[in-house]
């Protein structure tokens, strides 16, 4: 088992397991908890990673854990066999293999470093439950997205209810996950939308272990999705459910200062007047195809507004081999020749890297042009900017529709059947936001309204951190650690 690294004070305080997906999505959000629970609760915690598929350092490093935070990272194990192009399985198998090295480790802590008061492991590793039931401990599941992808799980399930095994249910086209919330499945993760995929029955296999957690904590707060709340506390109080518990929005720090190599884009936005900027991300993985990246090019120079846009090479799964004009080395060498050029006195591109936090944050930033990922998302509405929805894949398209029809802070423009969105759309939405437009007003207004809703909720007497105490509180009892 590799060394731990961080300290902690060991058996006056009760003690954490966090065990993180290799995703950065996923660990910037439970490493916010950890530090949540060492500086607001009084814990010790150790944060686990996987010595397969890990991260870069600096993605830790970003998170600002307080040294009392631990990490461990778990040995690695032969994944040889399983094909990578499948994610999905990739995180199945990673995880089953796992087992007896995240046992070993727990076991490790419980008998060196503190009562261990809980166990808490990452939504795609239901399976790792086992070790907090062997040890008698509470197992939780954390959720770094949002109520709507856990609702969906939850109907996943009870769609698959009493039939016998190899036997497998399409949704309807629309499912209602709440009273007043509802769904088309052309929304839902690619994953849930068609039961002759290989991996549908491990789908369903991994959500039922669900059921053996003893709550979830999941990355939003009580204002942002209001009727799932609802829907969950019935829930629980029926025992039909888990209780849920609602500690958000979990998202990174700044640093007090900012590295040297943010300072560009910042003095640039320095420059720009307030409420003038568009912010473009598509987050730590995304990529666009290379038609959709001409368009989004065509739609920010016919929108006449500046923008700050972090450039990645496009994603050319989909394209034909002959495509041509850049290289995997140069995001900008795919841009068309010349918009750099025509844009250089109200744009700013750079490549793979902003410190989204400082930008979203700028008085000069107006808007957000985003995948909607939810950290993205939950980074946006704590900075009171508006979004324009352009998901990519995983849950985002479902995000986007949260965003937009639920919430109220984004736009989404229209696309293509291909799934593309033009240029006359982007344009469009772009110059709805900052010119004024009567959507674009009602949509500034509710980003600034849900800004206020995610403060309240992190104050002392907020939702969100009286959840965590709650949460907080069981654990400590059940380690006897409070009476």
């Amino acid at each position: 088992m590799e060394s731990f690294n961080g300290s902690n004070t060991g058996s006056e305080r009760p003690h954490a397991v966090l065990l993180a997906s290799p995703l950065t999505g996923h660990l910037i959000p439970l490493a916010e908890l950890a530090r949540r629970l060492v500086e607001h609760h009084s814990f010790a915690v150790t944060l686990v990673t996987f010595s397969n598929l890990s991260l870069p350092a600096h993605v830790l490093s970003s998170c600002l854990l307080p040294p009392s935070v631990a990490t461990a990272v778990l040995p690695s194990v032969d994944m040889g066999d399983i094909p990578a192009a499948d994610i999905f399985q990739v995180f199945l198998e990673l995880i089953r293999r796992s087992v007896p090295n995240l046992r070993a480790l727990v076991r490790g802590i419980s008998a060196t470093a503190g009562p261990l008061a809980a166990l808490v492991v990452d939504f795609f590793f239901p399976e790792a439950l086992l070790v907090a039931a062997e040890l008698g401990v509470p197992g939780y599941v954390f959720v770094p997205t949002n109520l709507t992808m856990l609702a969906l799980e939850r109907r996943f399930m009870e769609l698959h209810h009493g039939l016998p095994p190899g036997e497998y249910r399409d949704f309807p086209e629309v499912v209602e996950l709440a009273e007043g919330v509802s769904m088309r499945r052309e929304d839902f993760p690619v994953p849930y939308r068609d039961p002759n995929r290989l991996a549908f029955p491990q789908l369903l296999e991994d959500t039922r272990r669900y059921l053996r957690a003893d709550g979830f904590l999941v990355n939003t707060f009580d204002k942002m999705e209001p009727a799932l709340v609802e829907a969950f506390r019935l829930a629980a109080e029926q025992r039909a459910f888990p209780p849920v518990f609602t500690p958000g929005p979990l998202v990174r720090r700044s640093k007090p200062e900012p590295d040297v190599g943010d300072q560009d884009c910042l003095e640039w936005l320095d420059r720009q007047p307030t409420g003038s900027v568009v912010y473009v991300s598509f987050g730590s993985g995304g990529s666009l195809s290379l038609e959709q990246t001409t368009e989004l090019v065509a739609g920010l120079e016919d929108s006449g507004q500046r923008f700050l846009w972090v450039v990645r090479v496009p994603d050319l799964t989909a394209e034909s081999e002959t495509a041509t004009g850049g290289n995997d080395d140069d995001p900008l060498a795919w841009l068309p020749e010349g918009f750099l050029e025509r844009t250089a006195g109200r744009g700013l591109a750079v490549t793979a890297w902003a410190p989204q936090v400082r930008v979203l944050s700028h008085p000069a930033t107006a808007a957000f042009l985003s995948h909607c990922g939810w950290n993205s998302a939950l980074e946006s509405v704590q900075s009171g900017v508006p979004m324009v929805a352009l998901p990519l894949g995983a849950e985002q398209r479902m995000n986007a529709v949260i965003l937009e029809r639920e919430v109220g802070v984004a736009l989404r423009p229209p696309a293509r059947e291909d799934g593309v969105v033009v240029r006359d759309e982007i344009a469009a939405a772009v110059k709805e936001l900052l010119m004024d437009g009567e959507k674009g007003r009602f949509v500034r207004r509710r980003a600034g309204d849900m800004q206020q809703e995610a403060a309240r909720a992190s104050l002392p007497e907020g939702s969100s951190r009286r959840a965590l105490e709650e949460v907080a509180t069981k654990w400590k009892l059940a380690c006897g650690m409070e009476k």
